[in-house]
Order: structure tokens, then sequence, then C-alpha cells
């Protein structure tokens, strides 16, 4: 019988996909909704009440259909030193965030800090874990220690 291999080949790259959070549009909607009564129930002039109650409601309807028309965007995590891909395209920087029950992925792009957070409903546990896990292993120094041993 073979004996298994001493060390581990390495590690997988790991891929994901963000889509937009349910969660996320509601609460969206929800202050959408909330936001009328609470300009009426502020000290803005009485005239200007009620068009800035339409004007709140007319932004936060279209913002929550803007974001969930977004597309799904595929996130590669290469281990080593390769860089991370979002869409196909390579990226610098990453971060990872952990954010309570949020976990907010961090890079930039030519030049350009982007983010996707990524929600309960948008990321199952075992996916979440893999993350945490392929970001951690990029953050580890390969690089020999600066002090003396």
């Amino acid at each position: 019988m073979p004996s298994p291999p001493r060390s581990s080949p390495g590690s997988a790259p790991c891929r994901l996909e963000w889509r937009p959070s349910r969660w996320q549009c509601g609460a969206q909607l929800l202050i959408t909704a909330l936001a009328p009564w609470a300009l009426c129930s502020s000290d803005l002039p009485a005239g200007l009440r009620w068009p800035a109650s339409l004007l709140a409601l007319v932004l936060g309807a279209a913002e929550a259909w803007r974001y969930w028309r977004t597309p799904a965007q595929r996130i590669v995590i290469l281990p080593g030193e390769a860089l991370a891909q979002v869409d196909g395209k390579a990226v610098q920087d990453l971060q990872l965030s952990d954010r309570g029950v949020l976990l907010q992925l961090a890079w930039r792009h030519q030049g350009r800090r982007r983010w996707r957070l990524f929600w309960p409903d948008t990321l199952a546990p075992a996916s979440r874990r893999e993350l945490r896990l392929a970001v951690r292993a990029r953050c580890i120094s390969r690089s020999r220690p600066a002090v003396a041993p």
C-alpha cells in the first residue's frame, strides 16, 4: 500500500460568485419607505416636506433598482503569489474585513479602490470559510524575517 505524501501538493484556487443580496435590497427599500415619514417629522419648512419626501422615495427606489440589476461577478483567489482576479481581470491589494455577519472584500484595480459586500444570503457558510482561509493564506509573508533568529 503506497504511503501518503508528506506535504500537501498546494492549495486549490478559491472561486466565488458575488451577486446582489436580497437582504440588502430589502433593507434599502425599507429605509426608502420610512424616509418620507422621517422627513415629514423633521423641522423642514412645510413647503419642502412633501417635495423632499417624494425626492427621497424616487432616489431610494432608483438606487435599490440599480443595485438589484448589478451583474454577478466571478472572484478567483489563486494560491501563492499569483494575483487575484475579478471577472477575469487581475487585481491587487486584496483585503477581507469581517463585519460580523457581513464580509467585505476590497481590492485595487487600475488605481481605484473597489469592494463587494457578502451578506449571509449570498455566501454559504462553507464558502465564507473558504474565502477567509484563501485571503488569510495570501497575507502570510513568504519573505525572510527582518530580525536575526
